[in-house]
């Protein structure tokens, strides 16, 4: 029996559908494939969107009731999240939240000034969950680990807000998703907003079939057992 989706995930997806962040057609991605459905967070970009955005990351977030001291936002996407998401947490999620940070990378290093290469919240000693919004192969991730390591921080965990659920390397004798090797490579949780197991169930009778027998084709190609 499939899970029943959270109202915030049921919010999301209705969002991400309406200002096309989630389409359904042909569309090429960097691996290669051919995808029946892409996913561009960065259409959530008015007020309304990125309150809800906001509002679903801080859920999904407490929900997984993760210890952490701050939250990263790898340059550049990641940053309005991290900064969005740590006034959502406050708001919502009382006093357990109300002190956590947000800190970000820049792409250069500064040389002048206080200098360094990491604006906000220290990192060093520090609690981090890293927040960005797709993992694809988990490139982001990795430097993104690099750069908290040489701060000597200590990675919790990560969210993004779609997980695909779709296995990195079809040859590779492991079969696992992009948040499912950085998972066992670090040793931390992946958390995500939805994923597309959910997104298959959200569209029951809001999407055409042929489109929806699409999706299902692509997932038993490429998705995860």
């Amino acid at each position: 029996m499939p899970k029943v989706l959270e109202d915030y995930q049921k919010i999301f997806l209705k969002l991400a559908i309406e200002c096309h962040a989630l389409r359904f057609g042909s569309f090429q991605l960097k691996s290669g494939r051919e995808s029946p459905y892409f996913f561009n967070l960065g259409l959530f970009n008015s007020g309304k969107l990125l309150y809800h955005v906001a509002t679903a990351y801080a859920i999904a977030i407490i929900h997984s009731d993760l210890k952490f001291d701050v939250i990263f936002g790898p340059a550049y996407k990641g940053i309005p999240l991290a900064a969005i998401v740590c006034v959502k947490l406050a708001e919502i999620g009382g006093s357990k939240y109300e002190h956590i940070q947000y800190s970000f990378n820049r792409k250069e290093k500064k040389d002048h000034g206080e200098g360094g290469s990491i604006v906000g919240a220290e990192l060093a000693d520090k609690r981090i969950l890293i927040i960005d919004d797709v993992m694809t192969a988990g490139t982001a991730i990795n430097e993104a680990f690099d750069i908290i390591k040489a701060e000597k921080g200590v990675v919790v965990g990560s969210i993004i807000a779609l997980d695909r659920q779709e296995i990195v390397d079809l040859e590779s004798r492991d079969g696992l998703s992009a948040t499912q090797s950085v998972s066992k490579r670090y040793n931390i949780p992946v958390l995500s907003i939805v994923t597309l197991t959910d997104i298959i169930q959200y569209l029951e009778g809001r999407i055409t079939p042929e489109k929806k027998d699409k999706i299902q084709e692509y997932r038993q190609k490429y998705g995860v057992l």
